[in-house]
């Protein structure tokens, strides 16, 4: 009975162990990928749809894309950085959205494509090259649909700023004038995986 008892406690303790190495990133850092069934499904749409883009360009990286899911308050991380050959996020983080995307409807926003909205522009976007701007390093987005195909003349692009949190909170953060924009920290990896890129990650920004 002892030799039974004790061969339980050796696989849960084994479980747990596996549990929380899958939850290790490359860079030995610990993201909670859980999100839930809705926000999961429809993930798993785009990226589909996006393995489809860059099935039929080969400038586009097929190992690594970035998607940001609007839907999601922008206290919480909603900008998710996925493997795309074992299907899963590696990263996550808080990202800004345009101040123009505001309406007065709590959780409900609005999107433009329109210069001068300072709205976020819905769809695909692949990530240029990198400069610096007020913000310091940032990178040119390049927008592949109808819904975003203003975005390198209206100046969006992917940059960092110090007001951005880290850490999720119940709050809302600040605003950007359209562009996604991150936190500092988190921009440190985000610009290690596109200056490492031998092509160009593609960017899907849906609600």
């Amino acid at each position: 009975m002892l030799s039974l008892l004790f061969l339980v406690i050796v696989l849960v303790g084994l479980k747990l162990l596996i549990d929380n190495s899958k939850k290790k990133t490359k860079t030995g850092t610990t993201t909670t990928t859980i999100i839930d069934e809705k926000t999961e499904q429809k993930l798993s749409k785009r990226v589909d749809a996006v393995k489809k883009i860059i099935a039929r360009n080969s400038k586009y990286n097929s190992k690594t894309a970035f998607f940001i899911d609007m839907r999601i308050r922008s206290g919480k991380n909603r900008f998710f950085v996925y493997d795309l050959q074992n299907d899963k996020i590696v990263d996550k983080g808080l990202v800004a959205h345009g101040s123009g995307s505001e309406t007065n409807i709590e959780g409900e926003l609005k999107f433009s494509n329109v210069n001068n909205s300072l709205c976020t522009s819905l769809g695909k976007y692949y990530i240029g090259y990198s400069y610096n701007g007020d913000f310091g390093k940032a990178y040119k987005l390049y927008g592949l649909d109808k819904t975003n195909n203003n975005a390198f003349l209206r100046n969006i692009v992917l940059h960092k700023y110090s007001k951005v949190p880290y850490e999720e909170q119940d709050n809302p953060i600040c605003l950007s004038y359209g562009c996604p924009m991150i936190s500092e920290r988190f921009f440190e990896r985000i610009e290690k995986r596109i200056d490492t890129s031998e092509k160009q990650i593609v960017l899907d920004i849906y609600y």
